[in-house]
């Protein structure tokens, strides 16, 4: 069943005439465009995508077959809006209630439909990603596995944090990336105790270990892994952390399979942790969902409820943080199969060291 039809089976399903859909993922993914300055009007006859005059060509390459492209002036849609709503009588409209400011939503109050909250449902059917994602998907994590690899070639002692990402993300590009997932995430030594390290102006030093996290797009799909590395010879510490990491990065990624939950594959991956006594320093969850964007559903955490089924994603990105002394975090991309999964990354998880 093509994207449409599934969309308009689910606004069936919701007792909706219509959806408008104005956020940049779902423009995409339901319509084919990837500016975000548009809105897409689906009914239950008609599909219309309305932008202006400098995407015009561009939405005429990109819309899936069975769009109307209506162009509008900048920023006056809502007259095209209940034009396209009452072709087909449209009553019920639902919306992207997480995508829209309250300015915005003030305007198409305005109108003469009653609105209701969308965005979970749309969500929702992006959570089983068909082969042809997989693939993309796939390329994304081998365009930044390839990256990684190259980047321990090019670095060393003494350069910043900011010059390491800004290396990173030349050779992700060289590699085809469409851009950065996000920004890259550069922490080494006492910075690595930081989850979500911005690069800074510190160097690489002797001794440091380096969490390195980062990603690819291939066809707008984002990959999404870390790495941690060291500088010159780690001290005996610093391996013993990377071994508890790296087994409870095993450990999660064994019980990856259709049916089990979000919480239960948390505690493959934390129990381990826990049980070599650095329960606290691990406080982030074990792993998200990625796709159209590098946060999506489902989840695993010690609150997810989500029940995995084939054709999910999901990270295994355990961690263990140690405040003014260092981090380690290893991560791998996979889709959920029935009794297993696939990993995308092929980067190797030893503990490598640069000079």
């Amino acid at each position: 069943m093509i994207v449409i039809d599934r969309l308009r089976e689910k606004l069936a399903q919701k007792g909706l005439d219509a959806v408008l859909i104005t956020g940049e993922t779902a423009i995409r993914y339901f319509s084919g465009f990837t500016s975000v300055d548009a809105t897409v009007v689906v009914t239950k006859n008609h599909a219309s995508l309305l932008t202006d005059f400098r995407y015009t060509i561009q939405a005429k390459e990109q819309c899936f077959e069975g769009y109307e492209l209506v162009e509008v002036g900048r920023g006056g849609s809502l007259d095209a809006i209940s034009k396209a709503l009452d072709a087909d009588n449209a009553k019920k409209v639902g919306f992207e209630d997480a995508e829209l400011s309250v300015a915005v939503f003030n305007q198409y109050s305005t109108l003469a439909y009653e609105f209701v909250p969308f965005s979970n449902e749309l969500c929702a059917m992006r959570i089983l990603k068909s082969a042809e994602e997989v693939e993309s998907l796939r390329l994304a994590q081998a365009m930044a596995d390839r990256a990684f690899m190259k980047l321990l070639t090019r670095i060393h002692s003494g350069m910043t944090e900011k010059q390491v990402a800004a290396e990173l993300n030349y050779l992700c590009s060289m590699e085809g990336s469409e851009g950065p997932s996000f920004d890259p995430i550069v922490g080494s030594g006492p910075n690595g105790a930081m989850c979500h390290a911005v690069p800074s102006d510190r160097k690489l030093q002797k001794g440091d270990l380096v969490v390195l996290d980062f990603g690819c797009i291939k066809n707008g799909y984002h990959s999404d892994m870390t790495r941690t590395f060291a500088v010159g010879e780690p001290d005996e510490f610093s391996r013993e952390i990377y071994a508890i990491v790296l087994e409870s990065q095993t450990r999660g990624l064994n019980a990856v399979r259709a049916g089990i939950t979000g919480k239960e594959l948390d505690s493959k991956s934390r129990d381990y942790i826990v049980e070599k006594g650095y329960g606290e320093c691990f406080g982030h969850s074990l792993g998200h969902g990625f796709g159209l964007q590098i946060h999506e559903a489902p989840s695993a955490s010690t609150a997810s409820k989500d029940v995995f089924e084939a054709g999910m994603t999901i990270t295994i990105e355990p961690g263990i943080y140690i405040e003014g002394r260092l981090g380690v975090r290893i991560e791998d991309c996979v889709v959920v199969t029935e009794d297993g999964m696939i990993n995308f990354a092929t980067a190797s998880k030893e503990l490598l060291t640069i000079e």
